[in-house]
């Protein structure tokens, strides 16, 4: 099949069933999968203009709702921790797509930039799984595995319900703090600093055309110690929201690149034809998410983005 504004031919069911195995396993740690997809479609579709970044983030509108609805549904959407981190990326997504089309429209200077992103956020989650760093966040270790063992036993008809002590309660929420309970543990952070750093995320989002959410989550874990059962919905619902404005944004100043013979806007079928494969992936993905260690989950996302980070930087220094 051949899709005229990326300029891809490729048999559809490949990019369904790539977003559907990359957003399973992303999905589980807060993360839409968009960072990986981008440079499948760049190394293996040849799809390297920047009309790639809008594209990758229609997959993000149509793959995300399936799995917000399931952390819905489950009582693990925390609300307030999901506005600041819209608040913050929202304004940051337009001066990213900026970036991308006037500084970044060479492939090459594109990929480093992509590459530059992926170490930082590869080192950062394997960095969080050192002992010392277990040492220091040997509550939330405990707490995870107090979860993961409470989720087998509901699926095992040993323990009824998917609700009670599971859910995440907000105890305070204001301009500077947000405060909330989950599985008997309480977790705070500062709310300013999460607005500033989503900010600057927003930007590298809008420019990656990721949404920002593989940037965040990763944060969110490691930086403002939080356990990731509890982030994985708020940071998708974070995506989602950031990457309508992104896409709307890059279709209202494709037409002023015109001229440039770049091509800037979405390819809208392709996107959505990676978003359907993602929806499927992320709907599963968050239901599995309380099956699979924490620790599981945080490994091979590290990996799997530290590997990409150096493919990437290494092409532009040959």
């Amino acid at each position: 099949m051949y899709f005229p504004t990326s300029g891809v031919d490729v048999f559809p069911l490949i990019p369904f069933l790539v977003a559907f195995g990359v957003s399973f396993f992303t999905s589980m740690g807060g993360v839409s999968g968009a960072f990986l997809l981008l440079p499948f479609q760049v190394s293996v579709l040849g799809f390297t203009s920047p009309a790639v970044s809008p594209t990758n983030l229609v997959y993000n509108i149509v793959a995300i709702p399936s799995g917000v609805y399931r952390y819905i549904r489950e009582g693990r959407m925390a609300w307030p921790l999901a506005w600041v981190i819209i608040a913050g990326t929202l304004p940051g997504v337009f001066i990213g797509a900026v970036v991308r089309v006037k500084y970044l429209p060479d492939p090459r200077h594109f990929k480093f930039f992509v590459g530059c992103v992926l170490l930082y956020i590869g080192v950062r989650l394997l960095v969080d799984l050192t002992e010392r760093a277990a040492r220091e966040k040997i509550k939330i270790r405990e707490l995870e595995d107090r979860f993961k063992q409470r989720a087998i036993r509901i699926k095992k008809g040993k323990e009824g319900g998917e609700g009670g002590a599971a859910v995440i309660r907000t105890i305070k929420f204001s301009f500077t703090r947000y405060t909330y309970e989950f599985y008997g543990e309480t977790f705070s952070f500062n709310s300013i600093a999460l607005f500033a750093l989503t900010f600057a995320v927003g930007i590298i989002g809008g420019t990656y055309g990721i949404g920002g959410g593989s940037i965040i989550a990763p944060f969110l874990i490691a930086i403002f110690n939080l356990p990731v059962y509890t982030i994985a919905g708020a940071a998708l619902l974070g995506t989602f929201l950031t990457s309508i404005v992104g896409v709307v944004f890059y279709a209202m100043i494709a037409p002023f690149y015109a001229h440039t013979g770049l091509a800037i806007a979405p390819d809208w079928t392709l996107g959505a034809l990676f978003g359907l494969g993602g929806f499927v992936g992320m709907y599963w993905g968050a239901r599995a998410q309380k099956y699979f260690p924490a620790r599981l989950i945080k490994l091979v996302l590290g990996l799997t983005i530290l590997f990409l980070a150096v493919k990437y930087i290494a092409n532009i220094l040959r």
